[in-house]
């Protein structure tokens, strides 16, 4: 792409001038229409150093209502967001519906300087290029409306620029050591943007602005950004379609045939679970020497014992280094964004544990049960959070996921319970009720979602809990099996 980019022809400055003026007073007025609509906009702004990303960006927002847009520079965000998953530093700024976003570079600057620095391989490199691939196409399918710019300048005229910068004591600050770098490895780097850029053209095209032309630059990015925005007023917000793509996954069997008839004496329960419980303390540890990441997900049908569960495996952990997650349904500024936003944001640092009591996997059950999403969605859902579960996966994470399994009698006995016992009241709602009688509807569900969704890198497991002890103690040695494989394929160094 840059290797055979030529530079178009610029109109009189005048023109350009004049087209300026009316562009902005266009996009001021074309911010209300998306606010109305609902549309939200992301704009990512690439390119080289000294190129003047901070000053096409001005240009963009100049007339804008600073109210309904935000930009961010994710380079320069705190060195311990290095500590999470390569993409969560751009999936964590996205937009509500109805604002703008502006991105001073993202992923693909992010994810070249690291492979340029060395400090990823050619593999964890290859998974951020798909990893970005599936990030827009996401966002795309979610209704976002997502324009991708790169600056681009010649090896002359950006030493000429930082030259400039340097000279100048109340600018020379702007000019990095890694600018510097890049400006020496100027033909490196420009085969690695082009290499990314080539294999994420799809399904968002790149568009390569003239950087040495500030002002038709800026013309240029207007007028895509008014087109990208009318384009998307007219048609209404995008919803992709479902597809499935070749996930490695695992069968899984009908909830109808699992046995649940597997139960614990007192005495064995208490021996198991003190046994674990010191196991999974002294694993907390490595695992956070050694910088793993645990994701454990926990779905289940209304009084499975999932609380019970949770709270004997999160006992013997560190309260410092983990984080228990119980998901409601979702908040104004949360139903805003892609449904995603809200995981992205609570998952933990590298080796930290997180337990989310339930997940994502609402899209595909009770969101998709009662209508709070179109059909395309929780469809397309599968794929998604597949992809996102192997972006976790590919980060270094442990993930696991269960799914707490009951018979019908077993519920209406522990409702009952609940109904009875006053300091047990609140944990029944009308909702529990309603749930019930949608069983066979849950049921069909929770079964296509297992079948789709246990892949290799992170499985479901059914635990029958009609026994809760029995059920806890099955959790518990699953959790402390994977993390033993995980420490043994995450060495300490020196050893």
């Amino acid at each position: 792409m840059l290797k055979d980019w030529k530079p178009p022809k610029h109109g009189e400055k005048s023109q350009v001038k004049a087209e300026l003026k009316e562009l902005r007073e266009h996009l001021l007025g074309l911010q209300q229409p998306l606010r109305e609509k609902g549309l939200p906009v992301i704009v990512l702004v690439e390119g080289w150093a000294a190129a003047g990303k901070g000053s096409l960006i001005n240009e963009l927002i100049r007339e804008l209502d600073p109210r309904f847009f935000n930009v961010v520079s994710p380079a320069s965000l705190p060195e311990n967001e290095d500590r999470y998953p390569f993409l969560y530093r751009y999936a964590k700024e996205i937009p509500e519906n109805g604002k703008i976003m502006f991105y001073d570079s993202g992923w693909m600057e992010g994810a070249v300087r690291r492979y340029l620095r060395r400090e990823i391989t050619v593999k964890q490199y290859k998974a951020y290029i798909r990893s970005a691939v599936e990030f827009e196409r996401q966002l795309r399918d979610g209704g976002y409306l997502v324009l991708k710019l790169f600056l681009h300048i010649d090896q002359e005229e950006q030493r000429k620029r930082i030259c400039e910068l340097k000279e100048n004591y109340e600018t020379e600050w702007r000019v990095t050591e890694e600018d510097i770098w890049q400006h020496r490895e100027y033909k490196i780097f420009q085969m690695a943007y082009d290499d990314f850029m080539e294999r994420t053209n799809k399904p968002l095209p790149w568009h390569i602005l003239d950087g040495s032309k500030k002002r038709p630059a800026a013309l240029e990015a207007l007028r895509l950004l008014v087109k990208t925005i009318e384009r998307g007023l007219e048609k209404g917000r995008y919803v992709g379609d479902p597809f499935q793509a070749d996930f490695p996954l695992i069968p899984m069997p009908p909830l109808s045939s699992v046995d649940l008839s597997p139960a614990l004496e007192d005495e064995e329960y208490k021996r198991e679970l003190k046994k674990l419980q010191d196991r999974l303390e002294a694993l907390h540890n490595t695992i956070y020497r050694r910088r793993i990441p645990v994701v454990l997900c926990y779905e289940g049908w209304d009084a499975a014992g999932k609380g019970g569960n949770i709270r004997r495996v999160a006992t013997p952990l560190d309260p410092r280094g983990v984080d228990v997650i119980p998901i409601a349904s979702p908040e104004p500024h949360e139903l805003n964004r892609q449904y995603l936003w809200r995981f992205w944001t609570r998952l933990p640092r590298t080796g930290h544990i997180t337990i989310f009591d339930r997940t994502w996997y609402g899209r595909v059950m009770v969101e998709r049960l009662e209508g709070y999403c179109t059909e395309k969605d929780w469809k397309r859902a599968y794929n998604e959070i597949n992809e996102f579960e192997r972006q976790l996966t590919d980060w270094g994470a442990v993930v696991l996921k269960f799914w707490i399994q009951i018979d019908q009698d077993t519920q209406l006995a522990r409702f009952t319970d609940r109904q009875n016992t006053p300091e047990k009241q609140w944990k029944l709602t009308e909702e529990d009720w309603r749930n019930r009688e949608k069983w066979p509807q849950y049921e069909e569900a929770v079964d296509e979602m297992l079948q789709k969704t246990s892949t290799e890198n992170a499985p479901w497991y059914i635990i029958e809990s009609n026994d809760k002890k029995y059920a806890r103690i099955k959790a518990l040695r699953i959790i402390v099996k994977a993390l033993e494989r995980a420490v043994e394929e995450h060495p300490a160094k020196g050893l």
